[in-house]
């Protein structure tokens, strides 16, 4: 096992699946994976993973309803979640921010990069709060 923080992806097409697992890694975390809702919730509470990455449409049960679950639990609420999906409507991005998203990237030519960028902003705030202790 490494030492690398560990990420969960929540994906179900393997064609997204391997983008986002190589920004993920490139970024320094070491990755699992689940391809739907229930299965996503199981491993979050089995493996404790540092950051959720998840997709919107997902068989069982979509991401809102995973997010909504993950934020309203204390066990989990704290764990960062960035929402990832097609649908790059401004209803989109409310309701994945109104289910406790901490993020919310469209799946467009840029997700790579924007998933990136975005993953380094979260580990600077997480290093300034650890210095700061």
């Amino acid at each position: 096992m490494s030492n690398l923080p560990l990420a969960l992806l929540v994906e179900d097409s393997p064609t997204q699946a391997i983008e986002i697992t190589a920004a993920l890694k490139q970024s320094g975390f070491d990755v699992i994976m689940a391809t739907d809702g229930l299965s996503a919730l199981d491993m979050v509470y089995e493996h404790q993973p540092v950051l959720v990455v998840l997709d919107v449409q997902l068989p069982k049960m979509n991401g809102y309803q995973v997010c909504h679950r993950l934020k309203r639990n204390p066990q989990t609420a704290s764990i960062p979640v960035i929402m990832m999906t097609i649908a790059d409507s401004s209803e989109a991005t409310l309701a994945g921010l109104e289910a406790g998203a901490d993020d919310y990237i469209a799946k467009d030519v840029f997700a790579a990069e924007n998933l990136i960028t975005t993953l380094n902003s979260f580990k600077m705030r997480m290093d300034g709060r650890h210095a700061k202790e």
